[in-house]
């Protein structure tokens, strides 16, 4: 049977954990904030705090370009960075971006700008600039990258960082796209052994910029469901000692999922996926018509 996991596929989920903690001694020797979190914070002012958090598309783009949806990965690129900065209560105010390839192809970039505005404008957010770079020594013939920086700013009294979690809290979850943007060289190496083309493989990542807007005073913490699943980035929110209970039947998982289950081990899929839920916030108790998918423990 064919080894469809993501180490196999070539990305260790560890080696990213075990980068961080390596990087963790100097980058806050510079005096850097919420090294970790989803969105780093430095002071503004005594009453401010400015929020900031560097993303990419990674191999979507691969697929995408294929399939002639690159503008839909400009639409991740913009939404991940937001809902990135999101997640600590900050208001977005801009985004910048980085396009590379080893050779340039305008509408090809055209496509990821124009993909990134459509979502900064719903956002209230100004794409003030970027990068355009052609490197044919680093990158190879065909390929691309798309990266971005969102900023914005959080009152210190309004930050929303998991401190307050108690026991007995509960974990809401609002619904993805599909995919999203994570664990596609895992997916492209499952499309070797069964194709799929349902309208959530490409996706573009939700903005939840309104979700976390309107939970603002009930909060205690926000979670960008990314790259390592539900629980791995629970775990980035939580105070040393609480652990998340996920009900992992609490919800419908997309059909793009359920192709996966074919291929891939139900703990990988954890591992990998937002398996259909895209953000969670942690609460003190769900309101009526609230997806509870775990406790506090």
């Amino acid at each position: 049977m064919t080894d469809n996991s993501y180490a196999a596929a070539g990305v260790s989920l560890e080696t990213a954990v075990t980068v961080v903690d390596r990087l963790r001694a100097a980058v806050e020797s510079t005096g850097a904030q919420g090294f970790g979190a989803f969105a780093g914070l430095h002071p503004l002012d005594g009453d401010r705090l400015l929020a900031a958090s560097t993303d990419g598309v990674g191999t979507k783009l691969i697929l995408a370009r294929q399939r002639g949806r690159l503008r839909d990965c400009g639409a991740d690129l913009a939404a991940h960075c937001i809902n990135d900065v999101a997640t600590c209560g900050a208001d977005p105010l801009m985004l910048l971006d980085y396009v590379a390839a080893n050779q340039i192809e305008l509408d090809e970039v055209a496509e990821l700008v124009d993909g990134a505005a459509e979502v900064c404008r719903s956002a209230g957010v100004a794409l003030v600039g970027g990068e355009t770079a052609e490197l044919p020594g680093i990158y190879a013939e065909g390929e691309l990258d798309f990266a971005g920086t969102c900023v914005g700013v959080v009152a210190r009294d309004d930050l929303i960082d998991g401190s307050a979690i108690e026991e007995g809290d509960t974990v809401i979850g609002f619904t993805s796209a599909g995919v999203h943007a994570n664990g596609f060289t895992l997916v492209r190496r499952v499309l070797d052994d069964e194709d799929y083309d349902g309208p959530d493989l490409l996706a573009p990542t939700r903005l939840y910029l309104d979700v976390a807007r309107a939970l603002r005073g009930r909060a205690k913490a926000f979670v960008h469901v990314t790259g390592g699943g539900i629980s791995g980035n629970l775990e980035r929110v939580l105070p040393v000692g609480r652990a998340a209970q996920i009900d992992w039947r609490s919800w419908d998982r997309p059909p793009v999922f359920e192709w996966l289950a074919r291929h891939v081990e139900e703990d990988e899929l954890r591992r990998v996926f937002n398996l259909g839920i895209g953000w969670c916030a942690v609460v003190s108790k769900a309101e009526p018509g609230e997806t509870i998918v775990g406790r506090i423990a």
